[in-house]
């Protein structure tokens, strides 16, 4: 069925948002790079989330793209390392122009996360989860 996964996101400046999202810790594959998208890799199995300029992005889903200071359609979750990382990602999203609108705090006693707003608003989430 499925062979692969990726995630497409509209934002207003390819440039900015990948300085950001470099800036925070992730890297992107320059092969798959235009002006107009930057292909942002997650994860040990690098699944690609796709930056499209909004035009761009909005001629592929022919629809209008979300204000993301009305509403969320999605919440975009990944995993840390450690509480450490969790709390080293927040200050690196601060420092890169993002908002932790969830500081990092326990969750649900065998978690520990926060959540925060990119440059175009789209909400990420990042999560330690304690298996012990």
């Amino acid at each position: 069925m499925t062979k692969e996964l990726w995630i497409n996101l509209p934002v207003k400046d390819v440039k900015k948002s990948k300085a950001f999202f470099s800036e925070i810790g992730f890297s992107f594959n320059e092969d798959r790079e235009t002006e107009e998208m930057a292909a942002m890799m997650v994860g040990e199995k690098e699944v690609p989330v796709m930056l499209f300029h909004e035009d761009t992005f909005k001629n592929f889903i022919q629809h209008e793209v979300t204000d993301t200071e009305k509403s969320s359609e999605t919440i975009i979750s990944f995993d840390a390392e450690s509480r450490e990382e969790v709390d080293q990602l927040a200050e690196k999203v601060k420092a890169a122009g993002g908002n932790v609108f969830s500081e990092p705090a326990e969750v649900q006693g065998w978690m520990y996360g926060c959540a925060f707003t990119d440059l175009d608003g789209h909400r990420w989430n990042v999560l330690y989860m304690n298996s012990n």
